[in-house]
């Protein structure tokens, strides 16, 4: 999706990473932060986030640029 790694904040205290991604710096417009903790190596699918919405012109056109790229897109638009 082009975005850069902003920044990224580790805790060693609480055992977690923080990394903050996003096309522009923060004081510019939104980041999306994600959050890695420690020691958690599986996530059941569909119970680590709510959801993560993006802004597109064309949403067919951006699912095939995204599984042109490898990236699974498991719901399609429709």
């Amino acid at each position: 999706m082009g975005m850069k790694l902003l920044r990224k904040s580790v805790n060693e205290e609480y055992e977690y990473t923080l990394a903050f991604v996003g096309y522009a710096d923060e004081s510019e417009q939104a980041v999306l932060e994600l959050t890695y903790n420690w020691g958690d190596n599986e996530y059941d699918m569909g119970t680590a986030y709510g959801h993560v919405a993006f802004a597109v012109d064309d949403i067919y056109a951006f699912c095939e640029q995204l599984e042109a790229k490898g990236a699974d897109v498991y719901r399609k638009p429709g």
